[in-house]
Formats: structure tokens, sequence, C-alpha cells
């Protein structure tokens, strides 16, 4: 089992930066990630990031946010710069793990990202 909880969300205002973070407890993970939901949409992947460090970014979010983690991969860290204000929501952190050969996603609650307006 793995727990995640997520925490930096907040109000910013367009064009301002944020940076959330999630911490992972339980067993290890092979690799975690942020996805993000705003109100009356589908959830929808932002970043991810490997334990060997390889990264993966949705296009929209590219060149702008960052993804990061400790060396440990219990903590992962999502920078944002140049927040849009069609980008609030709730994001939510996953973590991946194997085992008996099967995948398993674990679930972070999230965090609220607002955009003052």
């Amino acid at each position: 089992q793995v727990q995640l909880v997520e925490s930096g969300g907040g109000l910013v205002q367009p064009g301002g930066s944020l940076r959330i973070s999630c911490a992972a407890s339980g067993d290890s993970v092979n690799a975690m990630g942020w996805y993000r939901q705003a109100p009356g949409k589908q959830r929808e992947l932002v970043a991810g990031i490997t334990k060997g460090g390889t990264t993966t970014y949705a296009d929209s979010v590219k060149v702008r946010f960052t993804i990061s983690k400790d060396r440990a991969m219990t903590t992962v860290f999502l920078l944002m710069n140049n927040l849009k204000p069609e980008e609030p929501a709730v994001y939510y952190c996953h973590a991946d793990r194997t085992s008996g050969g099967m995948p398993h996603r674990y679930w972070g609650r999230g965090t609220q990202v607002a955009i003052s307006t």
C-alpha cells in the first residue's frame, strides 16, 4: 500500500507561480505524477516522473511546469510557472508500483489550485 499526501495548493494571480508537493509513504514506487481536474471536466495528465528521472508533460504545460523528485522518490514536486486563468483545478498526485506482476496506481486526495481574477 502507498499513502499520498499533497500540499502547497492555494490562490495565485495569473502569470504567477506555485509549487505543490506530494509525500508518499508505505511501499516503494516506480513512478509518480500529477493529474488535474477542473470543475465539469475530466481528469487530465499534467506531468509524470519515473524513479530513474524520466519526465513526461502534457503539451499544454511544457516549458512552464517542472516536475522533480527527491532521490528516494518519497516526495514529488510540481513547480508551476506562468499559471493561466484556465488552469484552476484540483491537482491530484498519483504513484505507481508493481506487485505480483500487476500494476497498481494510488491517488492522493488532491490539492486545490485557484487563479485569482
